[in-house]
């Protein structure tokens, strides 16, 4: 790599020496402690090179990818905030299937209705789920024009590689990724841009996911989901045609629960027909019947037995591999109906509840383990393994075992 292009982009001060000055470095102003760590962001970009070298990345590439590059510190704020994790449901539910939303929606309908068609014809993929998709990642590219949120990508992931260990590996298998496209010539560094996690163009791939399932539907030559919007819908829809979307099948049904429903069963995991679970009270709203009795489904229920219930097909596993947080994949499926022209949930959301803050749910974890429950860890994520955990105690302690954290259930373990 030619360092005299280095040498005039980074003028760099050996960090050892700094340290040897002594501990009156604390007392810097913290603009020089934010220097310091833009520094060690520069530095960590020089000492890539090898790995990038040895992936196949060109010199050329890699200079032109990096040019400009800056430490940004909103990236690594962004990774420990993900509205789909931290906020309740019905909270991400009111912004992602908003009415702005659905209204732009049926804007972009009829726009690009055929456009739309065609690639229903081509993927097989429901017209309304890429809409959904679509404004679930960029607000059907309006995101665009707020400079706040749109990113270089290559800075981005050179950020989380280089300052979130959590992310570390990721961003250095995304950003090898991300310089490929750049030295296909699919897009200039300069219009490489998209989220802070890296997620780029109108329908957010990241980069090894651009690689194996962006496609150039308009023909040009060049696979490019930031301006074609044919190859971003496109693109979208080989993603799931190819994870195993079933044509002309919806994404699930919301349906109203018995009292005396055994609700331990809405782990989202236990499989039965919708026949089956229709015998066991579970009824369509609205008093309609379901299309194909025969299809699969498991029931969840995200905000406990309080909220909205639904049985999910095998199409809400595959909007899951956009993003795999159930609330991600219920609002792309309802902001799909609402777009279409359906009716929003008959069920209310239980508004009323506590959410848990990360420090309550790391203490509720502890209480089960103390119990004698498998809670898979203490780290505040409440997954499959915690939810089971409250389930059990739940049933065993007279609660209705929905599996769904609260303020109340927290309250209800401090006394067990």
């Amino acid at each position: 790599m030619p360092i005299r292009i280095w040498t005039s982009l980074f003028g760099f001060t050996s960090v050892r020496g700094l340290i040897s000055t002594g501990f009156l470095l604390l007392a810097l102003l913290s603009t020089e402690s934010n220097a310091q760590t833009a520094q060690g962001f520069q530095n960590w970009i020089r000492n890539f090179w090898p790995t990038a070298q040895s992936a196949g990345i060109t010199a050329k590439t890699y200079n032109a990818a990096f040019a400009g590059a800056q430490f940004d510190s909103s990236v690594i704020k962004r990774a420990t905030n993900q509205p789909e994790f931290v906020k309740p449901i019905w909270s991400y539910m009111d912004g992602a299937v908003s009415d702005l939303r659905i209204k732009n929606g049926q804007k972009m309908r009829s726009k690009y209705a055929s456009l739309l068609g065609r690639l229903e014809d081509s993927f097989g993929v429901d017209r309304y789920v890429l809409l959904a998709i679509w404004g679930m990642e960029t607000a059907y590219g309006s995101i665009f024009s707020n400079k706040a949120l749109i990113k270089p990508t290559i800075q981005s992931l050179a950020m989380l590689a280089y300052a979130d260990p959590k992310r570390s590996q990721f961003g250095r298998t995304q950003l090898i990724a991300a310089l490929k496209i750049l030295q296909n010539g699919d897009v200039a560094p300069s219009e490489m841009v998209g989220s802070w996690a890296g997620a780029m163009g109108h329908t957010q791939f990241i980069p090894t996911t651009f690689l194996s399932k962006a496609v150039d539907y308009d023909g040009d030559g060049h696979r490019d989901i930031w301006n074609s919007i044919p190859d971003a819908l496109a693109s979208s829809a080989n993603l799931l045609k190819e994870a195993g979307w079933e044509t002309g099948k919806t994404w699930g049904y919301e349906v109203s629960l018995p009292n005396n429903f055994p609700f331990e069963l809405a782990d989202g995991k236990i499989t039965k027909t919708l026949a089956e679970w229709e015998k066991m009270g579970a009824k369509r709203v609205h008093g309609r019947a379901f299309p194909r009795p025969s299809d699969q489904a498991q029931l969840i229920m995200p905000a406990g037995y309080r909220g909205p219930a639904f049985l999910i097909l095998k199409n809400f596993s595959v909007i899951k591999r956009y993003n795999n947080a159930t609330s991600y994949a219920l609002a792309v499926g309802h902001l799909a109906d609402r777009i279409r022209g359906g009716q929003g949930f008959a069920h209310e959301w239980p508004r009323s509840d506590r959410m848990l803050k990360t420090t309550e749910r790391k203490e509720l974890q502890t209480i089960l383990n103390r119990l004698g429950y498998d809670t898979g860890g203490i780290d505040g994520r409440l997954g499959s393994k915690s939810r089971a955990a409250i389930r059990h105690w739940q049933k065993r302690n007279g609660h209705v075992p929905d599996g769904f954290a609260s303020g109340d259930l927290l309250e209800a373990l401090r006394k067990s």
